[in-house]
């Protein structure tokens, strides 16, 4: 890497399902990258977090790739209803999935 280059450091947490479609399309754009297991806050599903080290002027690609690979997607979760007796579960649509996208600067880069 050049001093004057600028160089980004691309974390992006997608679901599961998106995962396959999510690398090969990003290794079809020449993107680097490793993965590491996670899981969401809310509902508590398994995710997969991409590192991505990549040039700042490749970010836009990166994004596209991102958004045509990663869906949204309807699941329901189960809330006890309000007021009720009995603790009787009520399904919930909950929109999850897309891609939740950081692009950090990286002061140094080298690869040994």
């Amino acid at each position: 890497m050049q001093p004057t280059d600028e160089f980004l450091l691309v974390v992006a947490v997608i679901q599961e399902q998106d995962f396959d479609p999510a690398t090969k399309a990003l290794h079809n754009i020449g993107a680097s990258l490793t993965y590491l297991a996670s899981a969401g806050g809310f509902l508590g599903r398994r995710n997969t977090t991409l590192l991505v080290g990549m040039p700042s002027n490749r970010l836009q690609d990166a994004l596209n790739t991102l958004h045509e690979v990663c869906r949204q997607r309807v699941e329901y979760m189960t809330l006890p209803m309000e007021g009720s007796p009995m603790p009787m579960p009520a399904p919930v649509p909950v929109t999850v999935g897309g891609a939740t996208v950081f692009a950090l600067p990286v002061e140094r880069f080298e690869q040994i």
